[in-house]
């Protein structure tokens, strides 16, 4: 679903509508379509100067790339992502010997389901162009762990993650020492990006929650703004099986008298995270009441787009990144940074328009409807949910016109599979299943199972080799010449598209 164009837009919600008001408009949208995002789909422009080297080849120098790859080794052999122990007892006590360094500058913190890493990227680019140093950490990472951490809008340079690591692992091993449990992988990693930050030292830190919010280890920050992208189903055994279950984790990153920046949320869920911002006196803006998207166009690499934030109108802001929920996210960044500058509660004016211009075109967002090749055109795309696959499933629809749409999926286990092919199955002429070479991904012929239920088996092919399933793809895109116009999808997981992007070469 896009955007309305302007002369379809019904009058913007008075900004003192009883709560009652709000919730009859959100019932009225679908929360799970465009406004949702997969993760995040871009595509740049040749406008604007990109962030930095947004995914990172492997170090050129020998002693360097050895030195990292030791670092990640060790790395893996901690506890992974998905296996937790919900406190953050052990993130607390290694601040605590590291100094505090999360206290050393001022942060933003976001949470949600979908959207969180380009949105980050986002405010990343607007405090960029403010003049301001930043650190950003995000999760996962699509080809190399140096992603997670970057400073200045570029990720953070082989040879400082080594010495990084090299400078907290001391203080991780006393840790690990006193706790029942070892510190996990992302525990060792934001405790890395926190004292990365302070040594910089950062002007302001831009952070993305792992997994849900009240336990994410993350949230040993006392952030001033709390953002929270769309929320929806995803990580249900871990975060609660309804919206509202979900919000209730994710509400735990709003602090004592914080500005909450609240996107389109399902109404449950915005109940759950109002309710929680009265509790401890957070103030809340509210994306289609007091900020949001006023109007958008296609454009040439992107779209064109005039937001409403706190502050006043912003209008003929480039966005090289497509699809509507990208417009949504523009919108929530846009406010995220007006609310860390004071604007629409201490001051009444506006952020200077030339720079927002700059930063929004030059944001990036790889692996997420990001064009990798043409002739044929082989799109990667992040989606790794059935709210993601929706909202990435709208953005190619209305950004390619292609004859023939060839999907290449490759999931995780623990996803809801289903649901995030049905949501595909519209725009996949044929699909190709595969998987990606982690222990998480869901066996080639298992996801072909479901996929034939979903496509019929005369539209479906299994490749268990994520090269072959490549190959296969590009051919039946070109195998006639009537399909001039097809095109590959590779989606279904980050790791898929960060091995995809490798075979193709953008590694």
């Amino acid at each position: 679903m896009s955007e309305p164009r302007p002369s379809d837009r019904h009058d913007e919600p008075d900004p003192d509508d009883t709560f009652e008001g709000i919730v009859d408009e959100a019932t009225q949208r679908d929360p799970d379509l465009a406004v949702i995002e997969a993760g995040s789909r871009t595509l740049r422009a040749h406008s604007g100067q990109p962030q930095g080297e947004a995914v990172p080849a492997r170090p050129a120098d020998p002693e360097t790339d050895k030195a990292l790859r030791a670092v990640e080794q060790e790395l893996a052999g901690r506890w992974g992502e998905t296996k937790l122990e919900p406190s953050v007892t052990r993130i607390a006590a290694l601040m605590d010997v590291l100094g505090e360094p999360q206290r050393a500058y001022p942060s933003i913190h976001i949470t949600g389901t979908n959207g969180k890493t380009s949105t980050a990227r986002m405010i990343e680019a607007l405090l960029n162009a403010f003049e301001l140093r930043t650190g950003r950490y995000t999760s996962p990472h699509v080809q190399s762990v140096t992603e997670r951490i970057s400073l200045d809008g570029a990720p953070i340079a082989p040879e400082r993650f080594i010495e990084t690591y090299e400078d907290v692992k001391p203080y991780v091993e006393m840790v690990d020492a006193q706790q029942p449990y070892r510190l996990s992988f992302f525990e060792v990693l934001t405790g890395m990006a926190y004292a990365a930050f302070a040594d910089a030292p950062v002007d302001v830190a831009v952070v993305e929650v792992g997994m849900g919010g009240t336990w994410d280890a993350t949230n040993v920050i006392d952030s001033t703004v709390a953002v929270v992208t769309p929320i929806s189903l995803d990580h249900t055994d871990r975060l609660g099986t309804t919206p509202a279950e979900i919000a209730g984790e994710k509400s735990g990153i709003i602090k004592q008298g914080a500005t909450v920046i609240l996107a389109q949320q399902p109404v449950d869920a915005a109940q759950v995270m109002l309710k929680k911002a009265v509790e401890v006196d957070a103030t809340v803006a509210r994306e289609g009441m007091e900020f949001g998207v006023t109007s958008r166009e296609i454009a040439v690499g992107g779209q064109l787009l005039t937001l409403r934030g706190l502050g006043g109108e912003y209008e003929e802001i480039f966005l090289p990144l497509y699809g509507a929920h990208q417009a949504h996210n523009a919108a929530v960044a846009l406010a995220a940074v007006e609310a860390f500058f004071g604007i629409g509660a201490e001051q009444a004016r506006s952020l200077d328009i030339d720079a927002i211009r700059k930063a929004f075109a030059s944001v990036r967002s790889p692996g997420r409807l990001e064009v990798v090749r043409s002739s044929p055109t082989v799109v990667l795309d992040a989606a790794h949910n059935p709210a993601g696959a929706k909202a990435a499933a709208d953005g190619v629809s209305e950004a390619f016109s292609f004859s023939r749409l060839i999907g290449v999926v490759g999931t995780s286990g623990d996803k809801d599979v289903r649901g995030l092919l049905e949501a595909f199955e519209p725009i996949f002429a044929e699909i190709v299943v595969t998987q990606n070479s982690t222990p998480r991904a869901m066996d080639a012929d298992e996801l072909a199972a479901i996929a034939v239920e979903v496509f019929g088996d005369d539209r479906v092919q299994v490749e268990p080799r994520l090269d072959d399933a490549l190959e296969a793809a590009i051919t039946l895109a070109e195998e006639e010449d009537e399909y001039a116009g097809a095109g590959v999808l590779v989606t279904g997981s980050v790791i898929t598209v960060g091995e995809a992007r490798l075979l193709l070469g953008r590694g």
